[in-house]
Formats: C-alpha cells, structure tokens, sequence
C-alpha cells in the first residue's frame, strides 16, 4: 500500500518564518497550526511544499480578530524576493529538504534585515538564528507542543509577518 504524503502549501517568505519559529504567533490556534507543520517539516524532511502567491496553509489560522495584512503589498513583496533569492517558482511543488538546501545555499543569516526588514518579528532575531542553525547542519529548533497564553505574542508593531 502506498501511503499518501500531504503537501502543505506555503507562501514565499513562511520558509523563512519557519526557520525562526520558536512557538510564537498571532493566537492559540495559530501558534498550534505552525508548530505542528514545523514539527512535521523537523522530523520529515521529505514532505512536500507547494509555492503559493498570497495566503497559505499557515495564513488559513489567522485570527479573524485582528486586522489581517496576508494581501498586504509588503507581504507579497517579501514572499517575492524570498522565492526569487532561492531560485522557486509559484505553482511548484518541492521537498522541505530541497527548500532548506536553496537556503542554505543562497540566503546568510545577514540576509534577513534586507529581505525581511518590514517584518514586525524580525526584532526577535530568531530567523537570522534559524539561517545560522541551517548552516550548522542543525536544522529546525524543536517546539514543544503546549499552547497557553505565555506561547503567543504579537509584536508592539504593525503586524507585517
């Protein structure tokens, strides 16, 4: 029996995103859909990752709460250059691995003040860590599984992830 493997979709800069992701986000549900994607990336290399333009897996647990930015033309903007920095298109569908070597190959951690500087989290420092952890070889940092009220937060600025 051939066992079928979901492809997530994502949007140019979330590789990035995912790379500095520390168990941190917008709310519970948010922060529960990214950490277990992450986790999923962490311990299967393989799965599959489809290029989209606009809102993706991860945009679809936004809170509905807060003024949503995912078709913000900086957003766009920055999944624009993430894809054409690692040479991906839209519409293609690659393995997590094969992402994370293009990064490795094509983005340094200093890259990310240029091609994430409107980012409200990049004043966190965890995606320049994340690049540096890359090229390691350590990959995705581990996130524990528990969602509470110290596991999300919402930087003080405007909100352009």
């Amino acid at each position: 029996m051939i066992h079928q493997q979901a492809t997530y979709r994502l949007r140019g800069h979330h590789l990035l995103c995912l790379l500095g992701y520390r168990g941190m986000g917008y709310s519970p549900e948010y922060v529960q859909n990214m950490t277990q994607l992450h986790r999923r990336l962490r311990e299967h290399p393989e799965t599959l990752v489809t290029l989209v333009v606009g809102p993706d897996d991860l945009c679809a647990k936004f809170p509905e709460t807060q003024p949503c930015h995912c078709h913000d033309a900086t957003v766009m903007q920055r999944d624009s250059a993430v894809r054409q920095r690692l040479g991906v298109q839209t519409g293609e569908t690659y393995h997590w691995s094969d992402i994370t070597q293009r990064i490795q190959n094509h983005i340094v951690a200093s890259d990310i003040a240029t091609l994430c500087r409107t980012c409200s989290w990049r004043s966190y420092g965890v995606c320049e860590e994340g690049v540096e952890r890359l090229h390691n070889g350590e990959g995705l940092v581990e996130v524990p599984d528990a969602v509470d009220e110290t596991t999300h937060s919402t930087p003080k600025a405007k909100m352009n992830i």
